[in-house]
């Protein structure tokens, strides 16, 4: 049975595949050739990340297929309801990811309170003549301990975050339309444990209180943060999107970055992939990664380890 892995599966992933006894194809396919490759190969089973779509023209031209695999969180490349009215299986892997998104977030964190996003731009450019106007530029970081971190959706990504806000020395505030509480472990390399329980909060105490903001929700109809969320958040505050292009309005963004109002943001998202707007790439403000999320050589393991495992329970 053949398995099309058009963006990629880890190496982990094709050999726990290949030991069920599947035939992993692990060639990119231009996504205008997509139906007809399938078809012409027999590919029961197409595994996608956020480069390849499959919609309802795909599943339907596509007759033989069985399964439609996301590695990662979100599916809204997906038509999910859809094919699974036409007797597919639809899986995704949304505890594989967490913890490298939520890593990213606080290398983006770090860097925002020490200017590093700046610092890297400008240090090739005028290091050498202009060393301690540099210096002077950015000599007024901030410290995350004891500042408070709001994470916006509070599922497996928003508690990784707080995991790591916890340990730093953080105040951490939730808000989430499903989730009331959680309780959060604090794992020690040491194997020592502090379970710490937060009760999440609405959306308006949150923004009002934060120093940080980072959103942890899917993709969604309407902006999660607008222009007047924006204008309740501490001026000076930091913003930063790890989850899905399209939940900030980013020309709001670019004003509240402008009138000074926010201290800077981070961007791993954007409304418009893979062709992000000059002007959130050129702002100095902002630090940006081109959706990198979830791409650990650790993440990507668990992925397809993960995938494999669910592909085998289904198919085999």
């Amino acid at each position: 049975m053949k398995i099309l892995a058009n963006d990629g599966i880890s190496q982990s992933g094709i050999d726990a595949l290949t030991k069920n006894g599947f035939e992993v194809i692990t060639v990119n396919v231009a996504q205008e050739q997509l139906v007809n490759y399938i078809n012409e190969n027999e590919v029961k089973a197409l595994l996608v990340r956020s480069a390849t779509t499959a919609r309802k023209e795909l599943i339907d031209a596509c007759p033989g297929l069985k399964l439609i695999g996301r590695g990662g969180v979100g599916m809204d490349n997906i038509d999910v309801e859809y094919a699974k009215s036409k007797g597919l299986h639809v899986i995704n892997t949304p505890a594989a990811s967490s913890a490298s998104v939520a890593e990213l977030v606080f290398a983006h964190l770090y860097g925002g309170v020490r200017f590093l996003y700046q610092s890297n731009r400008n240090m090739p450019l005028e290091g050498e003549a202009n060393f301690k106007g540099l210096k002077k530029a950015y000599a007024k970081g901030l410290e995350l301990r004891g500042k408070t971190m709001g994470i916006i959706g509070f599922g497996r990504i928003g508690q990784e975050v707080a995991k790591i806000a916890l340990g730093v020395g953080m105040h951490v505030l939730a808000a989430d339309k499903f989730i009331e509480s959680a309780v959060v472990p604090v794992i020690l390399a040491t194997g020592d444990r502090i379970d710490v329980e937060i009760k999440t909060v609405n959306l308006d105490e949150l923004v009002k209180n934060s120093d940080f903001i980072s959103l942890h929700v899917p993709a969604q109809k309407e902006y999660v943060i607008d222009a007047t969320v924006f204008s309740k958040m501490k001026k000076g505050a930091g913003l930063i999107n790890a989850a899905r292009g399209g939940v900030i309005d980013e020309v709001a963004l670019v004003e509240a970055l402008d009138s000074g109002h926010l201290s800077f943001a981070a961007l791993d998202t954007f409304e418009n992939e893979p062709k992000p707007e000059i002007k959130l790439l050129m702002h100095d403000k902002i630090s940006l990664t081109p959706h990198i999320g979830a791409a650990t050589l650790e993440a990507q393991d668990r992925i397809g380890e993960e995938l494999a495992s669910q592909i085998a329970n289904l198919l085999k």
